[in-house]
């Protein structure tokens, strides 16, 4: 009894939220970054490519409102026929803003500044960003990339300075992120989303995902608390906001068997861990991996930090404190 009253708790918190606004994700004044790292409790399209490096043929890229290729676009998207071969890196950003004094995780954020300078020193270096879905929809039927060697920029838990600081900057590229909301976590006051900037995020050609209701460890709940946190989460995102929300992000990357299968049943197309490494189409897609960047990454050492992890090993089968 004590356990079905928490879930409908979390519930009702949760639909307040996404009703409301405000789905930041941690804990801490002013935009504090929520205690998560691995293993710790804590927008106009260009022209397209259409795959790895010997591929040839051009195609013209679907896109949606914000000149971006949406989710629904990339559905009706006609192929090559030839699923895409290339692997691709995918980033992981938190607040990004300066730490506050006394931040338990200064790593988690980075500058504003700074975050710049890395997307210019991406983009420089021939890099274009692409969405999950824009991924999939290439690696499953050879929908076609924007010209240059795709990468996905992800941000979690849902801070207020993702739209405020990070969005202007993607934009100004022709980029769009991935956004991987909480349902529960900051309000406005504290550094989380304010009402509408979901949805600004979503006009702006963003994907959006989820971590779920309220940045559980999954490898530790029942059954019901698991369908909770990721089926009902998904569910609730989808009606509130009319996206397909095909990817989940393990909270604090942990993840078992017992996870994983909970995810593949409430539909998701994948799911990414916070192992390094690339993500490819030949790797399991409810365990890729991802890059954490972490506060004070020199753009170029973030271009060596990515060159280095190409050379990275498939996530175990579970990950997590034993």
């Amino acid at each position: 009894m004590a356990g079905g009253l928490v879930i409908v708790v979390v519930l009702v918190a949760a639909v307040q939220l996404i009703s409301g606004g405000g789905g930041g994700g941690g804990a801490g004044g002013s935009g504090g970054a929520r205690a998560v790292v691995a293993g710790t409790p804590i927008g106009a399209a260009a022209p397209a490519r259409t795959g790895g490096s010997s591929a040839a043929a051009r195609a013209t890229p679907v896109g949606g409102a914000s000149g971006l290729p949406s989710s629904a676009s990339l559905e009706a998207a006609p192929g090559t026929g030839t699923p895409g071969t290339e692997r691709v890196p995918i980033l992981m950003y938190h607040v990004i803003a300066p730490p506050p004094p006394g931040a338990p995780f200064p790593g988690l954020y980075v500058t504003p500044d700074l975050f710049a300078a890395q997307m210019h020193a991406l983009a420089a270096a021939g890099w274009h960003a692409v969405t999950q879905d824009q991924m999939r929809a290439y690696w499953a039927r050879g929908v076609a990339l924007p010209k240059g060697k795709p990468i996905v920029v992800s941000f979690d838990n849902g801070y207020q300075s993702q739209y405020s600081k990070a969005l202007p900057v993607m934009r100004s590229l022709g980029w769009a992120g991935v956004e991987n909301i909480q349902l529960t976590g900051l309000p406005p006051s504290q550094g989380g989303f304010a009402a509408g900037q979901i949805k600004g995020l979503i006009a702006a050609g963003w994907e959006l995902d989820t971590q779920g209701i309220s940045h559980a460890d999954l490898i530790r709940l029942t059954p019901a608390e698991l369908h909770q946190q990721v089926a009902v989460s998904r569910a609730i995102i989808r009606k509130r906001f009319g996206v397909p929300v095909n990817w989940f992000c393990y909270p604090s990357g942990h993840y078992d068997p017992t996870v994983v299968a909970a995810v593949r049943a409430a539909g998701y197309v994948g799911s990414t861990t916070v192992v390094p490494g690339w993500a490819g189409p030949a790797a399991d897609p409810y365990r890729l991996a991802r890059l954490r960047v972490l506060g004070g990454t020199a753009p170029a050492a973030l271009l060596d930090q990515i060159a280095a992890a190409k050379a990275g090993g498939p996530p175990p089968a579970s990950y997590g404190p034993a």
